[in-house]
């Protein structure tokens, strides 16, 4: 992130209903980083330049293209307008962009956003809180922080939980577990909440190599998976005692990833886990070598996904040449509160 978090870019995807428990969210987290809000919506009804008779003149389409526009961005301003952002700086962009990733990652890099929020909780009644697939393309490319809101709970002295790979059984960069508990750290100062480690390991004997055809595997004896278990708790310790997390916080699961990570958040209450995330090749397209999506379904929590430092996205910065362009507008009471906020010291980058 940058060195300070200054402006927050909120992907809205639904505009029938006012997202309430989101907002109450949103507005905490900018009111704790003093941030400027940006409500952003990519439109997705037909574009008229698309879809009306060749014989439509072109100030006919784009005065269709300004009335759609001005019906999202007024939905938009009615959020904006929601008192639990009361006192905040908000502006409203609606976009004609596509596909929506691009469209939030283009908007983000054009706005200089720091943090990137997506809801994707279900609304309906009894629905699995699962994740879109504009979620995953986000995961996938967006070169930002992303957090996406899964549960409809505000941060109250939250748990957020730094879930790490130091042996990088998935090929992750070797500063990303640092990177992910120094983001943890000034997210729980944020939020006033603490900060918890978590790591999950299998036995030796279910990740020992087996190479067909050759001779059944032999048991290895107790005191090598002691000492494989020791070999973790140490690593884990030393990570956690560089980012002064105590050892009540510190925990270790011996499991596969996804269960214990899940039934974990669920004694801990946790309210915010921190993955990271590793971009792979077009072809397989792997997020963590496909952990986090047997994990991120299974939890109720929200979940912010890290990118290693460096990493460079394959959005382009500038959208097709025939889409047409964005309409931004900062309402009244932001621009006054732009200018009168104070210039209060900020607490370290995410």
């Amino acid at each position: 992130m940058a060195e300070q978090v200054r402006r927050i870019l909120v992907a809205i995807r639904e505009l029938r209903r006012t997202p309430k428990s989101e907002l109450r969210k949103i507005g905490a987290l900018a009111r704790s980083a003093h941030a400027q809000l940006e409500l952003f919506h990519a439109i997705e009804e037909p574009d008229p330049g698309a879809s009306w008779p060749e014989t439509a003149s072109a100030q006919t389409v784009e005065a269709q293209r300004d009335a759609i526009a001005a019906r999202q961005r007024q939905r938009l301003e009615k959020f904006a307008a929601d008192p639990t952002l009361r006192g905040l700086t908000v502006s409203c962009t609606v976009s004609w962009d596509h596909p929506v990733h691009e469209a939030i990652i283009r908007r983000a890099l054009a706005s200089g956003a720091d943090l990137v929020i997506a809801a994707t909780r279900d609304h309906r009644l009894g629905a699995r809180l699962v994740l879109r697939n504009t979620d995953w393309e986000l995961i996938r490319h967006c070169p930002l922080p992303l957090l996406l809101l899964k549960s409809p709970r505000a941060y109250s002295r939250p748990v957020v939980l730094a879930a790490v790979d130091p042996f990088h059984a998935h090929a992750r960069p070797a500063d990303l577990d640092a990177r992910l508990l120094d983001v943890g750290a000034r997210v729980a100062q944020l939020l006033r909440g603490t900060l918890h480690i978590f790591h999950a390991y299998m036995p030796l004997g279910a990740v020992a190599p087996a190479t067909l055809g050759t001779a059944p595997l032999v048991m290895l004896p107790p005191e090598a998976e002691e000492a494989h278990a020791q070999q973790v708790e140490r690593v884990i310790n030393q990570l956690a005692e560089r980012a002064g997390i105590p050892p009540a916080r510190r925990h270790v699961e011996l499991g596969e990833v996804d269960a214990e990570l899940a039934a974990l958040t669920r004694r801990t209450h946790t309210a915010l886990v921190i993955m990271g995330a590793v971009s792979r090749s077009a072809l397989v397209r792997f997020f963590i070598g496909n952990t986090a999506e047997r994990v991120l379904d299974k939890l109720s929590c929200d979940v912010l996904v890290v990118k290693p430092r460096g990493f460079r996205t394959t959005v382009s910065k500038v959208a097709a040449a025939t889409a047409p362009r964005e309409r931004t507008r900062t309402p009244r009471r932001g621009r006054k509160a732009l200018r009168s906020a104070p210039r209060a010291a900020l607490p370290p980058p995410l």
